[in-house]
């Protein structure tokens, strides 16, 4: 039987992830080092009270049935913690929960945009943040970031026409893949172009508290006039290294979030009750160890650029998040054929930037889940391999 797919499916491409990783069992099957440094899984636990929580929660049946809504007692951690950490006042229905950032993303469109609508995403950025909307038969249109500018877009660059006609904006710092973080002065520059066109800001703010030098992780509902423009989505992912509870919300704008709920209600029943358990643990406990984990970030952001440095590569030092943005070192020029050159030659696996779009192209994205000693061993496999001479 001949099957047929729809044309939206057929679009979607596989990615180069498939490819990184079956590059990677070959290699182990020879028992060559290997060095992933490709995907953003932390390799740090949750904290203890966060599991205790959730075990605790497993051990009552009741907890297993339809969660159908947000507890009160974590929509109330929610607004607390928001308070406590970004200086945000958020009412109880400026509150939603999802399956995770991503989900959120790819399903978020739904409520805002019809085939045809306009959206803006960053390029490079995210690939989600561009395939929720095209799945919704959205046009998607890009804005540039680059490193002249430490990739914040310029609005006056973004052709008027394009501007009037958007329906909603996509922003993401601190940058996941480019790893800059945003100034107080850029979130007046976006709530203004919003409220001048009408656009929707959707802010993913899933690193803010992995930030490094001294900068301030920050939330953009603490901009004025903010949530007259737009929501915020947070994530427990990375900050407490909850990343297979799926466990993130969307918060701001009432009217959004409202609509945003109502189209998730067809298609979830709610978060499973021990997770929320263990959220509202995660966002009520103790918070040290979330400063500690950034800090053992901040170690190796250093050992891993500074090493890189030191042996020809001139990858500046990351900004934020768990990852480093690193331009093609001198000669090459093509991303996906460094990748897989490096590979074989290193071990070490990167993520080619042409992944996160065109003006992706010409870096890699490596991300920060190997303590120091072993970035030291892959700087030095590097470094071996004779790929920088010169």
């Amino acid at each position: 039987m001949e099957f047929k797919f729809s044309k939206r499916a057929e679009e979607i491409q596989e990615g180069i992830f498939a490819a990184l990783a079956h590059k990677k069992n070959e290699l182990e099957k020879e028992g060559r080092k290997v060095y992933n440094f490709s995907i953003g899984t932390p390799d740090f636990q949750p904290p203890k009270h966060v599991m205790d929580a959730m075990v605790e929660a497993c051990k009552d049946p009741e907890n297993y049935k339809y969660a159908i809504t947000d507890r009160p007692e974590l929509i109330k951690a929610m607004q607390d913690f928001y308070r406590k950490r970004f200086g945000v006042r958020l009412e109880a229905d400026e509150i939603m929960t999802l399956y995770g950032s991503q989900e959120g993303m790819a399903h978020v469109a739904v409520a805002l945009c019809d085939p045809g609508d306009i959206m803006l995403a960053p390029n490079p950025g995210y690939p989600v943040f561009s395939l929720g909307p095209q799945l919704t038969g959205a046009k998607i249109e890009t804005y540039p970031l680059y490193e002249k500018n430490n990739f914040l877009p310029k609005f006056e660059d973004i052709p008027e026409e394009t501007a009037r006609a958007a329906k909603f904006m996509i922003v993401s710092y601190p940058s996941n893949p480019v790893c800059s973080v945003a100034d107080d002065a850029f979130y007046g520059e976006l709530i203004a172009f919003a409220k001048k066109y009408d656009v929707i800001i959707l802010h993913d703010n899933a690193y803010s508290d992995i930030i490094y030098d001294g900068r301030e992780g920050k939330s953009f509902l603490s901009y004025p006039g903010a949530k007259e423009v737009g929501i915020e989505f947070y994530s427990l992912s990375k900050s407490y290294n909850m990343t297979g509870m799926r466990m993130s919300f969307a918060v701001g704008n009432k009217a959004i979030i409202k609509e945003f709920s109502k189209v998730r209600s067809q298609i979830d029943y709610g978060i499973f009750l021990p997770i929320q358990k263990a959220a509202v643990a995660a966002l009520t406990g103790p918070q040290d160890a979330v400063k500690e984990q950034c800090a053992e970030y901040e170690r190796r952001n250093h050992a891993l650029c500074g090493g890189l440095r030191s042996i020809g590569w001139q990858v500046p030092d990351s900004q934020g998040t768990m990852f480093v943005w690193a331009p093609l070192p001198v000669g090459y020029t093509d991303s996906v054929a460094f990748t897989m050159e490096l590979m074989e030659k290193t071990g070490m696996i990167v993520t080619p930037g042409s992944a996160f779009g065109s003006l992706g192209e010409g870096y890699v994205r490596m991300a920060l889940v190997h303590p120091v000693p072993e970035i030291e061993e892959a700087v030095a496999a590097v470094r071996d391999s004779g790929m920088l001479a010169g």
